[in-house]
């Protein structure tokens, strides 16, 4: 029979269960290091790092991935441009969990599912969805929604599965519907007309002026992301005044607004520390960190923080995304400073001295400066290289175990403690 210790024990121990569940799922799955294993599907797997696929795939805590051979890929990429690609990855990853006893024992034999593809809502009516269906001989077909379309796409091996999480199953072909592989590319976009219609005029007209838009379209053929201010945040209260910027500010405020790389709003969410930007050079770091909770992404300057609103363009090797405040960077604005503590309502106030000029911290706000940092080159920094922010992801990894690591080893120490407190307490 249990004692009142025992069922005190238990108790403690089941709050730090549920206490710790949301940290316990966390990054529950790694679709490249899981394929790393299978060199077969090693040109698949390029294509997932490559497109930032893989990143989406993460992102989800249920999904299934379908998994071309080198061969099958092979032909797939023969060609085509990384959009083109990148779409066809995200048709091949269905938003549920299905192994090999769920295919064989589907409910009449065929059902519909979700894809990647479909979260983007760049697909007419269901052309996102991916039929299965048993077919004759114990085969399992996938194939597109689309009227006429064919199962040249079928079920060939199981890969591996974390149950009811994460199932990697191999095809022998991918899905294909009509207009899928003929996606536009990034260099044929308008990057002003984009911008326009994006809400987005007060700083395509910046990038215009300034020249600065001539160094974006250069760099958009090795990697861009831009973080583009709507209008409304031109117009905040607390929006610095760009006249009174230098020529040479203003250039590095707007590349600021950049990262030498792909890097979409998926991808964003599973990096830490501070990510350069064009801006980096020799004068200043000109770095920003990001921020985030759930599906929500923000960008933190060290000054002021943004919102990550909306995907304006998703072509690989060009992301362009809407932020909801300009990004200030510290070297230009400042960091903000630290309020005043309030006085304690038994004591006088004291008066404190006047601070030296010497003294006399930067306003987070000013735009009047001594002396005007140069501005960076009017092209991609080589000291920011295109592939900086996967550098930046990789410290991340370390540095989101540690974060993960900390509460739960907290809650631990807490069980601990009031498990101990209990035992004492009870004869």
């Amino acid at each position: 029979m249990a004692t009142k210790k025992d069922a005190m024990i238990s108790s403690v121990l089941l709050l730090l269960v549920l206490l710790c569940g949301p940290w316990a799922g966390c990054r529950a799955h790694n679709i490249t290091a899981i394929l790393e294993r299978y060199p077969e599907y090693s040109l698949y797997n390029t294509y997932l790092t490559r497109t930032k696929v893989c990143d989406e795939i993460n992102a989800h805590e249920t999904v299934t991935c379908l998994v071309l051979d080198d061969g099958a890929m092979s032909t797939l990429a023969a060609k085509r441009p990384l959009a083109a690609i990148k779409n066809a990855l995200r048709l091949l990853a269905l938003l549920d969990y299905y192994d090999p006893p769920k295919l064989h024992a589907l409910s009449s034999g065929t059902t519909l599912t979700t894809t990647l593809l479909q979260t983007t809502g760049n697909e007419a009516g269901n052309l996102g969805f991916v039929n299965i269906t048993n077919l004759r001989g114990g085969r399992v077909g996938f194939a597109s929604t689309a009227p006429g379309s064919k199962f040249d796409s079928t079920y060939t091996k199981s890969i591996e599965q974390i149950p009811y999480n994460l199932s990697v199953l191999a095809v022998s072909a991918p899905i294909i519907f009509p207009g899928l592989l003929d996606t536009p590319t990034a260099a044929s976009s308008n990057l002003t007309a984009l911008l326009e219609k994006a809400g987005c005029k007060t700083f395509a007209r910046l990038l215009t002026t300034s020249g600065v838009l001539k160094v974006f379209q250069d760099a958009m053929a090795k990697g861009l992301t831009l973080f583009a201010p709507n209008d409304e945040a031109f117009k905040a209260t607390d929006a610095p005044d760009l006249n009174s910027l230098s020529s040479a500010e203003l250039v590095t405020l707007l590349q600021y607004h950049a990262l030498p790389s792909y890097t979409p709003k998926a991808s964003l969410k599973s990096i830490g520390g501070r990510l350069p930007t064009m801006a980096s050079s020799a004068a200043g770091k000109y770095d920003l960190s990001v921020v985030s909770r759930g599906d929500d992404v923000s960008l933190d300057t060290g000054v002021d923080t943004s919102r990550v609103a909306s995907t304006v363009l998703d072509d690989t090797p060009v992301c362009i995304l809407t932020v909801d405040n300009l990004l200030l960077p510290i070297e230009l604005f400042g960091a903000a400073p630290s309020p005043a503590p309030t006085p304690s309502p038994s004591t006088s106030p004291v008066e404190a001295p006047a601070p030296t000029p010497e003294a006399k911290a930067p306003s987070p706000k000013s735009h009047k400066k001594h002396h005007s940092p140069p501005a960076p080159p009017m092209a991609s920094p080589e000291s920011a290289p295109s592939d900086a922010p996967a550098a930046a992801a990789d410290k991340a990894d370390v540095k989101s175990a540690v974060g993960v690591a900390t509460p739960i080893g907290t809650l631990a120490t807490v069980a601990v403690v009031l498990t101990t407190l209990a035992m004492a307490s009870l004869p």
